[in-house]
Parts: structure tokens; C-alpha cells; sequence
């Protein structure tokens, strides 16, 4: 399937408009569930740890199934998945106002809702990519920019809707906004496809269906003979027809056996097909690992969502636990980094986009830069603090804008919804275990230190091995070992504006 050049504009600004109205819709409830957290660890009375699993699973379920995710999108389209995970994760919502347990918001409110979330990311991130090519970074900060400005408005909608109408009406309502992904998701028109050669097919596949019928004077050898030991043996076993009954008999028997043995045909050539993509699938994966970019790209995700995502679950709770007065929280902590997100992902999209700018190391210094920032929580014993840490935090997380731009320059447009699958997967073990594994740190020691430490060592780590494998020294003494290969893994400089 090859698509046309990339218009970087004309109806690729309505995808982009369209695209961040998805994931503010989408997002905005399970990046901003720490007002919820707070909420169902008074209802049903669970440890921080159990509870913890409901964000955990939303966040990460979609980006454990990003490979069947990709493979929806390559199948279907855009707009076919857009609007059936409308209906996904509002129904999602709607289920988990009526859930009598923690159990029940895992299923409802974890997987209904997070696999809809992983559905809508893979399809938005997909089609922008396909529409834009040197603003691809801006188009894809702003896209990326929705779920943040999803983030801080739902994080105060969600506080009021639940002062108003209790948790149960809050959840009925933004079920019935998630609706609204399905209008979106119409106007996601597909990017036109380039004609493909007509190859002719040779034989039967080229004639049509009305002259597929037997004539005896048009038989091939293989037929004729057939024919003749069909009539020896009959003539053996004494099953003599008449003569004008003869004929047709035979006939159908031929048809009979060719209909037969084209059907086997076709089903052992079907199973054929079926097993040359798996392993041509499997075989495409093992030579994205070859690329030490890309290796290092899945190790660095994993323990970037280990460690960079329960910050924005937990940091409501943080400051509950830290006896932080409710009135002196004017604004919640959750608004704060979400606002700070969008003006990260915006800021960082658009100076992805400078030629002078490479964005792999870009990406890496915010990686760094987040995990001082959360290494930091524990010293922060202040609502002031805890919001400047917050927005820190928030600001740098807004990486995600670069990320699919760090994945395209990494292996290619053709290879990026294969390659996409496969880190947010590990993306979503990171977001399953992170917030669970930090509930499990307060449990055993009520103090949130050592879990806050720990996550901002796993982001620290996750940026230094990416940054040790992309220097260019090992790009030089590969140069000199080997001769130039056909294939080159080396990281380009993002291309100019």
C-alpha cells in the first residue's frame, strides 16, 4: 500500500484539528485520574496499590495491545477505528458509575477505557504522520498537545462534576462527552492512495465468471485424459450409461473434480499467505533490533513510564499524605502539570522541526530533565513546591510530541506504525506497573520517598543508555571496521522547516 507525498497542509490542518480534539476527549479523564483515585480510595476502602491498578491499567492497556492497535489501523483505517473506539471508551465511562467494586473499574474503566485510548492514539498519530512531513513535529505537538489541555480541564471539570453530582454523575457525564470522539472521527479522511500497476493474471484468473463452464472441445490434455479413464473404469465395473446420458455425467464429474481441487488450491495458498506475513512480521521485528537506536528506544520507554508516569497519578495523593492544607491547594496539581504538558508538547514540536535541532538528543534532555524533577517530590513539603515541581515535571513530560518524531527519523515512515506498535507496548508495561509499584512503596513504608527516588533513577537510566548507543563515535568506528551497508540504522538530524 503506497500513499501519496505528504501535502504538509491543505486537508491535513483538519486531521490535525480533529486529531487533537480526539485525544482531549479521550485523555482527558484518564490522565487527570488522581482526582478520581482520591475519590474511590474513600469508596471502597482498598490499599493506595490496589486502587492504583484502575489509572495503571487505563494508561497502559492501550499500549500493551498497541501492536494489535497498529495492525486495526493498517487494516481498517483511521476513521473505521476512530469511530468504533467512540463508542469504546464512552461506553467505558459509562459502566464504571455503576461499579460496586474496585474489581469492576479494572474491566470498565481499565480496559474498556485504556484499549479505546490506545486505539484513538495509534490512529491520530498514524494519520498525521501520513499528512505531513516538514512540519511533522508541529503537527504532531499540536495533536499531542489535546490530551494535555484535556488533562488540566478535566482535572478541575471532574472535581466540580463530583462536588455537584457526586463521583457516579461525574462519570455518567464524561462518558456522554467521549460521544463526541465519533463526530471527530468522521472527518478523518484518508490520505489517497497512488494507483497500483494492474499485473494480468495468467490462465483461468484472467477469464470471466460466465465462461468458466465446461466445453468439450476447449478440454486440456490432462482433462481429455481423465475422460478416458473415467470411461475405462466404468466400462470395467459394468456401469454402463446410455449414450446421450453418458456425456453429461461425465461432465459433471469433471466440474466436480476441478471445483475440488481448486478449492484445495486456494485454501493450502491462503494458509501459505497467512504464514509468509507472520513470518515476514516476526522477520521485519528482528531487524528493527538490529538498530541500536531502536533497542535503545524500547528500554528507555519502559523505564520512562515506570517512572515518569505515577507523578501525574500520584501527586494529588502526594499531597494529601503530606498534610497540605486543601485551601492552600488553590489549583490542583494535576491542572498545573497538565497545562505545563501542553506547553511542552507544543514548545518541543516546533523546535523538533529546526534544522540545526537533533532531536534524539533533544528528547534526551528532557528525559533527564524529568527525572530530576520527580527524583525531587520527596523534598518538597509545600504547596508552592509541589506546584513548581509539578509544571517542571509536566513541561518535560510533554515529550511525548517528539517521540513519533524520534521513531520516524529512527526507521523510516514505511516502518513507523510496525515500530510504534511495538514500543508503546513496552510503554504499557511501564504504565501498568509504575503507579501500582509506587502504592506498593507507600504501603510498605507510608512514605512516598523511597518510591519517588526509585522512578526518578529508572528515567535517568532509560536516558543515558539511549544517549550513550546514539553518539557518533560508534557511527565512526563502524565506519571504520566495515564497508558502507545497504541498510543504515544511523539517527538523522531532524530535516529543516
Amino acid at each position: 500500500m503506497t500513499y501519496q507525498k505528504p501535502p504538509d497542509g491543505g486537508w491535513g490542518w483538519v486531521i490535525v484539528l480533529a486529531s487533537f480534539f480526539i485525544q482531549f476527549l479521550c485523555y482527558g479523564s484518564p490522565l487527570a485520574v488522581g482526582v478520581l483515585y482520591v475519590e474511590w480510595l474513600e469508596v471502597f476502602d482498598e490499599g493506595k496499590g490496589k486502587t492504583a491498578w484502575v489509572g495503571s491499567l487505563a494508561a497502559g492497556v492501550g499500549l500493551l495491545a498497541s501492536p494489535l492497535c497498529s495492525a486495526s489501523v493498517s487494516s481498517f483505517g483511521a476513521r473505521p477505528v476512530t469511530i468504533f473506539s467512540s463508542f469504546l471508551v464512552a461506553g467505558g465511562l459509562i459502566l464504571s458509575s455503576f461499579a460496586p467494586n474496585v474489581y469492576f473499574l479494572y474491566f470498565s474503566y481499565g480496559i474498556m477505557v485504556g484499549f479505546g485510548c490506545g486505539l484513538l492514539y495509534t490512529a491520530t498519530v498514524t494519520v498525521t504522520c501520513q499528512y505531513f512531513e516538514k512540519r511533522r513535529g508541529l503537527a504532531l505537538g499540536i495533536v499531542s498537545t489535546g490530551s494535555s489541555v484535556g488533562t488540566f480541564i478535566y482535572a478541575s471539570l471532574q472535581k466540580e462534576l463530583i462536588f455537584v453530582y457526586g463521583l457516579d454523575g461525574c462519570l455518567l457525564i464524561i462518558g456522554a462527552l467521549a460521544l463526541n470522539i465519533l463526530a471527530c472521527g468522521i472527518l478523518m479522511r484518508p490520505l489517497p492512495q497512488l494507483p497500483e500497476v494492474a499485473v494480468e493474471k495468467p490462465g483461468l484468473e484472467n477469464v470471466p465468471d460466465a465462461y468458466l463452464i465446461y466445453h468439450e472441445k476447449d478440454q486440456k490434455k490432462e482433462e481429455n485424459i481423465g475422460m478416458l479413464e473415467k470411461e475405462k473404469s466404468l466400462e470395467a465395473n459394468g456401469n454402463c450409461c446410455s449414450q446421450e446420458n453418458y456425456p453429461q455425467m461425465t461432465q459433471c464429474d469433471i466440474m466436480k473434480d476441478n471445483s475440488n481441487s481448486k478449492e484445495n488450491h486456494n485454501c493450502k495458498q491462503l494458509v501459505k499467505n497467512k504464514c509468509r506475513t507472520y513470518l515476514d512480521y516476526w522477520e521485519d521485528t528482528i531487524n528493527l533490533f538490529k538498530n541500536k537506536v531502536f533497542a535503545a528506544l524500547f528500554i528507555n520507554i519502559l523505564l520512562f513510564d515506570i517512572g515518569g508516569f505515577p507523578p501525574s497519578f500520584l501527586l494529588e495523593d502526594v499531597a494529601k499524605s503530606a498534610n497540605i492544607d486543601k485551601e492552600d491547594m488553590v489549583v490542583p496539581l494535576v491542572f498545573i502539570l497538565g497545562i505545563m504538558m501542553a506547553i511542552g508538547k507544543l514548545v518541543l514540536g516546533i523546535l523538533a522541526d529546526f534544522k540545526w535541532m537533533n532531536s534524539l538528543y533533544l528528547y534526551v534532555f528532557t528525559l533527564i530533565a524529568t527525572g530530576l524533577a520527580v527524583s525531587a517530590v520527596p523534598f518538597a513539603k509545600t504547596y508552592g513546591t509541589l506546584a513548581i515541581i509539578a509544571g517542571t515535571i509536566g513541561f518535560f513530560t510533554g515529550n511525548w510530541s517528539i517521540f513519533p518524531y524520534v521513531t520516524t527519523n529512527t526507521v523510516g515512515l514505511e516502518k513507523l506504525t510496525h515500530a510504534y506498535g511495538i514500543l508503546m507496548f513496552f510503554a504499557g508495561i511501564g504504565n501498568c506497573l509504575g503507579p501500582p509499584m509506587v502504592g506498593w512503596f507507600f504501603d510498605w513504608t507510608q512514605s512516598y520517598d523511597i518510591a519517588f527516588y526509585f522512578c526518578g533513577i529508572c528515567v535517568i537510566l532509560g536516558a543515558l543508555g539511549l544517549l550513550l548507543v546514539a553518539l557518533p563515535f560508534w557511527k565512526n568506528c563502524k565506519a571504520k571496521k566495515l564497508e558502507p551497508s545497504t541498510k543504515s540504522y544511523a539517527y538523522n538530524v531532524a530535516p529543516a522547516v
